[in-house]
């Protein structure tokens, strides 16, 4: 496909000043008006080496506010960067809302470059294609537009570039011998950007290939394309808007004139009731009241309902047992610092579940340089105006390191969920969006494992009293936690279907029996040691085998 595209067109001087002019205005207040509606934008520049990406992209940013874009130029890896995930330096520069990210090569380098000069072996191809096109979904679903360039030359140019810049002793250093090497074996080169465009072309993140041997000519198309785009993305928004406010309104006045016919219908209305297989009355986080289908049959009596809560441990053997596991921990956790094995455990359940009574235990014995605690509150404003996934990919720990998350992403399926804090689209997409996010992170070499610290109703009232009656622990106990214990069931139902979505082979759920905290608490060690002890075992056994 690349080889037949048409590489010497051109544009009149007087033309492309004209028409780069005109777009120039208009993309100025496309800035603006995307400010004010909050929708982010990555544009993306990849394309053949000296193909004009740092000269277009100082072209096109003429136009924009300063202080609402951000550059990034993505080269190799950091020595901080290759120890983390491969998608973590890019989801942590993804923009906020309204703002603009401009990336001069980007997560295409893995399938481009590094399979050119064999750092991406083959048949690890098809989960970098996944990984690329998972994170593209995920933040286009989010709102995000992202404009993907491709800058194409002729082999004949690119080395007539290469010359003219090693010619000159202030640009030669530009021109690398992995540059030369790609010219020589242009065609292949060629075929594999090729089949990147073919894997990750996608209706949600379509590629724009620019003729580049004309710098006016590929100017004016990047700009058009760019500004078009925006303005269709624009478009897009204001009529969600225009429904949106539409269908508000219409429940406003629904609600009033239900609220009319109130007294007129409650004789008529005695004898009728809702059928709740056919509906349930809902009240969302905005104080509206709806009737919606009911669509989570299959969860009431899930995996919760079949957790033996009667487990118990002695003390004497609980600090026997502990103590042993602690020192375990100890030694374990040097061996991953040494094998570069990052570990992230995530704790979820009721509120007085025995959580933080767990991590203390935990961690009590590790090096406080090789792991982190992340608590997980409310989102900051800054947090929100991100993917709800992207607090949480800033925490995620590099390799020889744990990273111990107190709640989690899963605030998205129950608690966001539950109080209407986001829409139903979000929370059932968010399923696949969070499998998909530990698979990259096991993929990765990360061990991930989730704690569900299950305790019935009777103990958790038992625990919010004795918090309440001890001085030392009453900052424990808040009105919300007494508010939630009234949606008890709406979130067991979530959390069973949150169990059974995302329990995987590679990042499974643990549900913790912790009516007794003993139990729990060692029960939660015995998990982490073993997971450890295997992956370890794992590491070595492979390192043995490449020697």
């Amino acid at each position: 496909m690349l080889e037949k595209i048409d590489l010497c067109k051109s544009v009149d001087k007087a033309v492309y000043r004209r028409e780069h002019e005109e777009y120039q205005e208009r993309l100025g207040a496309l800035q603006r008006s995307l400010k004010t509606a909050g929708i982010p934008v990555i544009i993306l520049f990849e394309g053949l080496g000296s193909a004009g990406k740092g000269v277009q992209i100082n072209r096109l940013i003429q136009a924009l506010d300063p202080r609402g874009f951000d550059v990034y130029a993505s080269s190799r890896p950091t020595e901080e960067e290759a120890m983390r995930p491969f998608l973590w330096r890019f989801w942590t520069r993804t923009p906020e809302k309204g703002r603009i990210a401009v990336f001069d090569r980007s997560w295409y380098r893995r399938v481009q470059i590094d399979r050119f000069d064999g750092i991406t072996k083959k048949s690890e191809l098809p989960e970098a294609y996944r990984d690329i096109c998972s994170f593209e979904k995920q933040l286009t679903d989010d709102g995000t537009v992202i404009i993907k360039l491709f800058l194409l030359i002729s082999q004949k140019e690119q080395k007539h570039r290469f010359k003219r810049l090693e010619d000159s002793s202030e640009t030669a250093w530009r021109v690398t011998e992995g540059d030369w090497r790609r010219n020589r074996e242009y065609d292949q080169y060629l075929r594999i950007n090729e089949e990147m465009i073919e894997k990750t072309d996608t209706g949600y993140a379509p590629w724009n290939i620019i003729e580049a041997t004309d710098k006016n000519y590929a100017t004016l198309k990047i700009i058009r394309c760019v500004t078009e785009k925006l303005e269709q993305a624009l478009a897009t928004y204001r009529a969600n808007q225009m429904k949106a406010d539409a269908s508000k309104n219409a429940d406003q006045s629904a609600s009033k004139n239900a609220g009319k016919n109130a007294g007129q219908n409650t004789d008529q209305n005695a004898n009728q009731s809702i059928d709740p297989i056919k509906a349930e009355t809902t009240l969302t986080a905005g104080g509206r009241t709806a009737t919606e289908p009911k669509t989570d049959w299959g969860y009431e009596n899930g995996i919760l309902s079949g957790v033996d809560l009667t487990k118990t441990m002695d003390r004497d053997t609980y600090k026997q047992k502990i103590d042993q596991l602690q020192k375990r921990l100890e030694i374990l956790h040097s061996e991953i610092y040494r094998l570069r094995i990052p570990v992230v455990l995530g704790f979820e359940g009721w509120d007085a579940g025995g959580k933080g009574g767990a991590i203390r235990r935990l961690t009590s014995h590790l090096d406080p340089r090789g792991y982190q605690v992340c608590p997980t509150s409310a989102p900051s404003d800054t947090e929100k105006r991100h993917h709800y996934l992207w607090r949480f990919w800033n925490r995620m720990p590099k390799e020889g390191h744990i990273a111990v998350f107190d709640r989690t992403w899963y605030g998205r399926v129950m608690v966001e969920r539950i109080e209407g804090f986001c829409t139903e689209e979000e929370w059932r997409r968010a399923y696949q969006e969070i499998n998909e996010m530990e698979a990259h992170l096991v993929s990765s070499g990360a061990v991930v494992l989730k704690f569900w610290l299950h305790i019935d109703k009777d103990e958790q009232e038992r625990r919010f009293r004795e918090r309440m009656e001890n001085p030392e622990k009453q900052w424990k106990i808040t009105d919300e936690d007494w508010r939630n214990r009234e949606k008890w069931d709406q979130y067991e139902l979530a959390v069973n279907e949150m169990l059974v979505r995302t329990s995987t082979t590679y990042a499974p759920w643990i549900v913790v029996e912790g009516n007794c905290k003993y139990y729990a608490r060692v029960k939660v060690l015995e998990t982490v040691v073993e997971a450890l002890e295997r992956k370890i075992q794992e590491k070595t056994q492979s390192g043995n085998a490449k020697k």
